[in-house]
């Protein structure tokens, strides 16, 4: 029992990892070299402001109820509000879940790079943790809508943090507007050393947010064998297909990647990485090992195709939110109903194991409600403070000075010392969705 203890603590220590530093530097290396500070900045700002939230009503919002299987929308937001009766040897659990909060809000923020106020992120954080993020999370994790009445299986968040980000960002993205020069402009990332890194860092941080996701059956003084054997099996299970899924789905991008436009990049590399750990995490508990690779090459050949139909569609999503973490999101939380093994967490065959449609359709439905729930809980709070405080800094600090010296008064380099002088004109970037020639102008 000291041992999972310890354990929890580790995982959760890589969760909070997997916010700052590394999806600050995945982000940040994406974007210009005049915005790579404010982006970071906003995922370090999600860190305090969602975090402090999540202590005062998100736990209780979210797990106040217990694991009743009630069915509800979300719990009592008072009832453990400031962790009110909660002993400390369950903080480390609280903390745990405080992280995946925490870097749902960050992730939303690479749909809308280069072009928000401070201001206007700050106050939008609390409002769509309270709104979507606390809801979903009773909803997935706390027994209720979707994983409790509907039973879909998420292991890790899938739903509630994946699609809930993903549709944030799309929402988000049409709301706030496009950025000065998009499609028009080159502007590719800054630094992908920086995104290398920090895609390294979140892989890593993953075995957090997967392995320590384990729900036990009984507890360790009601049958202390039962609860090493699960702990043993389930920890295996998740790790192993953590890890396996992100390969096939590195290998699936760089596929497509090379097929649609001739070369396979160390951004798309990045990216077919991301979209791996995306769409195992609801499934790493409920596949085995084929059904991870299966789950890791569709979702990175799949992704690496979706991210360039923002072009089409004339949707600035500056760093593929919707491409990655939307559309992994679905994949990984629907392809359950193909894959899931009765062997696996949730005990449910899916369709290619013998179980039926019946999976497919709890898992279609739990995907359904996510995605409606986090589009009108986002589109009220966007359109609110578009019409109030507004989002966007002015078109003159985009175009000219950027956003970093706008909002920080800072900038990432000192070009002119380095005898640079055009540091202003290197581009931002999208995920990959082609070749570095066709990224220069349309990412």
């Amino acid at each position: 029992m000291d041992g999972y203890y310890a354990w929890m603590i580790i995982a959760t220590a890589l969760v909070l990892m997997m916010t700052t530093p590394a999806l600050a530097l995945f982000y940040g290396g994406m974007t210009r070299a005049k915005s790579v500070l404010n982006m970071m900045m906003m995922s370090y700002v999600a860190m305090a402001v969602v975090g402090i939230v999540y202590v005062l009503w998100g736990w209780s919002m979210s797990f106040s109820d217990g694991f009743s299987g009630d069915g509800k929308l979300f719990a009592n937001p008072f009832k453990l509000f400031g962790l009110k009766d909660v002993t400390p040897d369950n903080y480390i659990y609280v903390m745990f879940q405080l992280t995946f909060a925490v870097i749902t809000a960050a992730l939303i923020s690479g749909a809308i790079a280069d072009r928000v106020k401070l201001s206007s992120w700050i106050v939008f954080l609390p409002l769509w943790a309270t709104l979507s993020y606390f809801p979903l999370a009773h909803m997935v994790f706390g027994g209720g809508l979707i994983g409790g009445k509907i039973g879909a299986q998420d292991y890790a968040g899938g739903t509630a943090v994946h699609i809930n980000a993903g549709v944030a960002g799309l929402v988000l993205a049409l709301i706030v507007g496009r950025r000065v020069g998009f499609q028009r402009d080159p502007m590719r990332p800054h630094s992908l050393p920086l995104t290398m890194i920090g895609a390294g860092m979140l892989w890593v941080g993953w075995y957090g947010f997967n392995v320590g996701s384990i729900v036990f059956h009984t507890t360790f003084d009601q049958n202390p064998d039962a609860f090493l054997a699960q702990f043993y099996s389930e920890t295996g299970r998740t790790f192993a297909n953590t890890t396996l899924a992100t390969m096939a789905a590195m290998l699936g991008w760089l596929l497509i990647e090379r097929l649609m436009h001739g070369k396979a990049t160390t951004l798309g590399a990045a990216s077919g990485i991301v979209a791996g750990l995306v769409a195992i995490t609801p499934a790493c508990g409920a596949v085995d090992i084929s059904g991870a690779i299966a789950i890791g090459a569709i979702a990175g050949g799949v992704c690496a195709w979706a991210v360039g139909l923002k072009f089409r569609f004339n949707l600035d999503d500056s760093l593929d939110v919707v491409g990655v973490h939307l559309v992994g999101g679905i994949i990984g939380t629907v392809l359950i109903g193909l894959f899931s093994t009765s062997e696996g967490a949730g005990g449910v065959d899916g369709l290619f194991y013998g179980g039926g449609l019946g999976s497919l359709g709890d898992q279609t439905l739990g995907a359904l409600i996510a995605i409606g729930w986090s589009g009108v809980a986002t589109a009220i709070i966007g359109l609110a403070i578009k019409y109030t405080i507004g989002w966007r800094i002015s078109e003159e600090d985009e175009v000219n000075d950027g956003i970093d010296l706008a909002q920080h008064g800072e900038s990432a380099y000192d070009f002119a010392s380095l005898g640079g002088g055009g540091g202003h004109g290197l581009p931002s970037g999208a995920l990959a969705q082609g070749s570095a020639e066709a990224r220069g102008v349309n990412a």
